[in-house]
């Protein structure tokens, strides 16, 4: 595992959530399809900053990116915004699919997808943050589906961008104290709680 550079945490979280708040910015101002591609560009500078300042590429940024770029290329070239909205479920089924497969042979994947260290967390409370994030994702699969079967394109995007974030950074910090019961020593965690990136 990658070691994040000094101070790296707050361009971690820049990197986690910037994407998406560029999205909807330029979808407000400028429209789906610059907002799409305002997105892609996001995507792409997040996994430069990140491998500058944060020291590493996280897999689920990796992921992350490339069905942006994908789905963010089909919304374009076909002019259906539709494939930016399913891009969502599928990350949160693909993240679903790779966490609970982990559980299936015994081993905790999201350290590996997060590529986060956590100094001091025991091997129980790793496959717990597995499990939990499994549950959420599985949850925002459905839920996004839900929502843009329900929802305007403008109404789902601000959905996705202030609901399901604000929901993941509320439940990444909600894992805390289960940590912390399995280990975790907090002094040496740079105060970063367990979030995926919301691109």
């Amino acid at each position: 595992m990658a070691p994040r550079k000094a101070g790296a945490t707050g361009w971690s979280l820049a990197v986690d959530y910037a994407p998406i708040i560029v999205f909807f910015l330029a979808n407000r101002f400028l429209g789906v399809f610059a907002g799409t591609a305002a997105f892609m560009v996001a995507i792409v500078l997040a996994v430069i900053v990140s491998k500058v300042k944060v020291g590493h590429v996280s897999p689920m940024l990796w992921l992350s990116a490339v069905l942006v770029l994908g789905f963010g290329g089909l919304t374009i070239y076909l002019h259906d915004p539709s494939f930016i909205q399913l891009k969502m479920t599928l990350i949160y089924a693909l993240f679903t699919i790779i966490l609970v497969g982990g559980l299936i042979i015994g081993k905790p994947a999201i350290k590996y997808l997060l590529q986060a260290a956590f100094p001091g967390l025991d091997e129980a409370g790793w496959m717990k943050l597995s499990r939990n994030w499994a549950l959420f994702f599985a949850v925002m699969a459905v839920c996004n589906e839900v929502l843009r079967a329900k929802l305007s394109f403008d109404a789902w995007l601000t959905a996705k961008t202030w609901g399901v974030t604000s929901a993941s950074i509320v439940f990444g910090l909600a894992q805390v104290p289960m940590l912390l019961r399995h280990g975790l020593m907090l002094e040496d965690a740079k105060a970063e709680p367990p979030l995926p990136p919301e691109g």
